[in-house]
């Protein structure tokens, strides 16, 4: 049985940072063998992209709103994917999930993503 397990969400004020993490069990082809990705959905909004890693970690992707604030990791021999937020504004609040894909390439699709988890919220006051 596949399970991504989020962590690290909160109520912050704006400026400050949050880090993320979620760990993997049960996946098919190994932890290794996945990109892994994080998306996010606002009250009243779609899911939307946030953040992907390679299986390797060497090649990352950022929606456009989150460059040069927010950075993914992960840690094969830990299972982990992370996502360091920095400097959050009112406009981060929503529920991030992360995401499994079964390729060694990032995909910013969410239908590419098999596994999901259940999310965590991150609340952003002004």
């Amino acid at each position: 049985q596949v399970q991504l397990v989020e962590s690290g969400g909160g109520l912050v004020q704006a400026g400050e940072s949050l880090r993320l993490s979620c760990v993997a069990s049960g996946l098919t082809y190994g932890f290794s063998s996945y990109a892994m990705g994080w998306f996010r959905q606002a009250p009243g909004k779609e899911r939307e992209f946030v953040a992907a890693v390679s299986w390797t970690g060497v090649s990352t992707n950022y929606a456009d709103f989150v460059k040069g604030r927010f950075t993914i990791s992960r840690d094969n021999a830990k299972n982990t994917v992370s996502l360091e937020m920095n400097r959050l504004k009112p406009e981060d609040t929503a529920v991030y999930y992360c995401a499994a894909d079964p390729d060694q390439y990032i995909s910013t699709r969410q239908t590419d993503y098999d596994y999901w988890g259940q999310g965590t919220q991150v609340s952003v006051s002004s």
